[in-house]
């Protein structure tokens, strides 16, 4: 599993204004898109469907060429965290119109926001995971029945806070800008937690480089002691 942010010096993946911050370049969006065209789903928080409207389509031609012609679908599968299932249902990511190329949509939720949810079975396949909660063993557990080795996390700060918590991240991808937000900074990278990979169990940095002005750090962890699966409330 990736966890995959662009965010500020001082952690912010974005300010406090109506328009959203733009924290990297076209060099490193091409990256993400590479990154996206080589796995099997791409999952998001509701908060970043609402704040950010994406689609998280494999943007490059060539790249969904490549993949339809191995046998895969042209985008990943595309999946959503959202405890509460208030999701709007003009997003982008819920549009099925004939420009749309990628994979199925599916909504973990809990039992309360499926109730809740809504999105109709042409928009998205909404799963309830617990009563109350997204419990992330359960969604897991859906997407490897789906053929999902590989999930990339693209957001936001509560998702990374609850897989980097539970121990599921085989690497985190940060692409971080050249300044700092302060007191203008909105959602964070990541929430108070008991994360595991402390200074007693730091994690190994695997590349490092320059994209412009944005310095791409990539992570990767050396062992697991545990694995916690927790909820998303």
């Amino acid at each position: 599993m990736i966890v995959s942010a662009a965010m500020s010096l001082d952690g912010f993946l974005d300010d406090v204004a109506e328009e959203r911050l733009v924290l990297s370049n076209a060099a490193d969006f091409d990256r993400v898109d590479a990154v996206r065209a080589g796995v099997d789903a791409i999952a998001v928080g509701a908060g970043t469907v609402r704040a950010d409207d994406p689609r998280l389509l494999v943007r490059s031609p060539e790249r969904r060429a490549e993949r339809v012609s191995a046998g895969r679908p042209a985008s990943p599968l595309r999946a959503v965290f959202s405890p509460s299932g208030e999701l709007d249902p003009s997003a982008r990511l819920f549009d099925r119109g004939a420009e749309d190329v990628g994979g199925r949509v599916v909504v973990y939720t809990s039992a309360a926001g499926a109730r809740a949810c809504p999105l109709g079975p042409e928009a998205a396949e909404v799963v309830a995971t617990a009563e109350r909660e997204v419990d992330l063993a359960a969604a897991l557990a859906d997407l490897a029945g789906r053929g999902v080795a590989r999930l990339l996390v693209e957001g936001g700060g509560t998702v990374h806070t609850a897989f980097l918590s539970a121990d599921l991240v085989d690497e985190v991808h940060v692409a971080v800008a050249p300044f700092l937000l302060g007191d203008r900074g909105g959602a964070r990278f990541v929430y108070e937690a008991a994360f595991p990979q402390g200074p007693g169990r730091p994690l190994r940095l695997a590349e490092a480089r320059a994209i412009g002005a944005i310095a791409l750090l990539v992570y990767r962890r050396v062992n697991v002691l545990y694995v916690y699966a927790p909820m998303i409330p």
